[in-house]
């Protein structure tokens, strides 16, 4: 597709940006938009996914049917199915007439499943039905009925994860992603950022009648470093809010109001320190989703819960954590006021008198110090008298050697 081609689309769409897979998702759509093939977008909330829909039908011999926008997330459980493929009459309290749904009413044309990821099971099963064949059933009927639409899904969840996890079937989500257009985060889209802050703050000056906003060289590199969890939706809120509190009622001496990034700031939602940090290079499938998040935390609990019990079988409850001690050098010499009484990692004869002798260490405490001075001697022994090395393999200071060998 030449740029005057991809530029007319982004026009007609009140699509603004110039970046790279932003431009790889509108190509996309627009080459597919001919066959029947069912499309999955995937990004994240308020990224734009709306868009690629709209480019698909507006594209594709279907333009000329109905198109049909459904967010799953908000239709009840209770009632989705019957949204989705209509009711007969007296199906459930309530069903006082017979009524089509979005698969009947789009017959010809084509149907936008936005927040697919979040359809309960029995209406995932339905959906795949009428993907296979075109066939479904009303709520309360038994009779068959065929649909000619065109599907594009959207979803701002990892659908694989939750394949993963038993939350969505297998089989319809590699139905639905025959072709996959993946549309960018903002924080991916730095360069577009102010373009977009620029397009909302001019459209919102034209509305209001007052001066339009610009940012100084500062704010565009905070506006810019943002990042933007609610992605496009929430720098047009941000843009609008400033324009409304900042700009001044528009006349021939103020048709511009500079904003700094000290202003800017204030506007700029603090980030939460508890969240997980997403890359700014990392992909929209990377980020991580309210219960990613909770599993990477509980995993990181439970490491450390299995840390602290091998703590515990090693040193003992609340024992400490072993020093590594180097044998080359002693250890430094604590403070004269102060001598810490550090603990090595006991030797292989060390550890076999600890598990022979442990009931009499506890009843007379006076065989720990004949153990301590067993120890000094052997490490003496081993070095030939040399006091400097068998203070570092005892992982004391020289300091408390001398002291211990004083009280001889």
């Amino acid at each position: 597709m030449d740029t005057q081609e991809l530029q007319r689309i982004k026009n007609k769409f009140d699509i603004i940006g110039n970046d790279a897979a932003l431009n790889r998702a509108i190509e996309t759509a627009v080459a597919v938009a001919p066959t029947d093939l069912t499309v999955l977008i995937s990004g994240e909330s308020g990224v734009g996914k709306e868009n690629i829909p709209r480019i698909i039908h507006q594209s594709s011999l279907r333009k000329t049917g109905k198109y049909l926008a459904v967010n799953c997330g908000g239709l009840p459980e209770g009632t989705i199915n019957s949204e989705l493929f209509g009711h007969e009459k007296g199906a459930f309290t309530g069903a006082v007439e017979t009524r089509k749904g979005y698969f009947e009413e789009a017959n010809g044309g084509t149907l936008f499943l936005d927040e697919v990821g979040d359809l309960p099971a029995s209406t995932q099963a339905m959906l795949l039905r009428v993907l296979q064949n075109g066939e479904y059933m009303k709520v309360g009927s038994s009779k068959v009925q065929k649909t000619d639409v065109r599907v594009v899904a959207a979803t701002n969840v990892n659908l694989l994860y939750a394949v993963s996890q038993g939350k969505f079937r297998e089989d319809l989500y590699y139905r639905l992603n025959a072709i996959q257009i993946k549309m960018p985060s903002l924080r991916e889209r730095k360069d577009d950022i102010y373009l977009l802050f620029r397009k909302f703050a001019s459209d919102f000056s034209e509305k209001y009648n007052v001066s339009k906003v610009n940012l100084s060289h500062d704010a565009i590199l905070m506006l810019q470093n943002y990042r933007w969890p609610g992605n496009i939706r929430q720098l047009k809120n941000i843009a609008e809010s400033i324009s409304a509190m900042e700009s001044r009622p528009l006349s021939a001496f103020s048709g511009r109001t500079e904003i700094d990034a000290a202003t800017l700031g204030r506007y700029l939602p603090k980030e939460d320190p508890n969240a997980i940090p997403v890359l700014a290079g990392g992909s929209a499938q990377d980020s991580l989703n309210s219960s990613e998040k909770q599993m990477l935390i509980k995993a990181i609990l439970d490491l450390k819960q299995e840390v602290d019990k091998l703590n515990a079988a090693v040193f003992g409850v609340g024992g400490p954590a072993p020093r590594l001690v180097s044998t080359s050098e002693p250890a430094p010499a604590p403070a004269p006021d102060h001598v810490p009484e550090p603990v090595s990692e006991p030797r292989e004869e060390e550890a076999e008198w600890q598990e022979s002798d442990v009931h009499e260490v506890e009843d007379h405490p006076l065989s720990i110090r004949k153990a301590e001075e067993d120890n000094i001697r052997r490490a003496l022994e081993k070095h030939h008298g040399n006091r400097k090395l068998a203070a570092a393999e005892l992982g004391i200071s020289e300091r408390t050697l001398y002291r211990r060998l004083s009280k001889d």
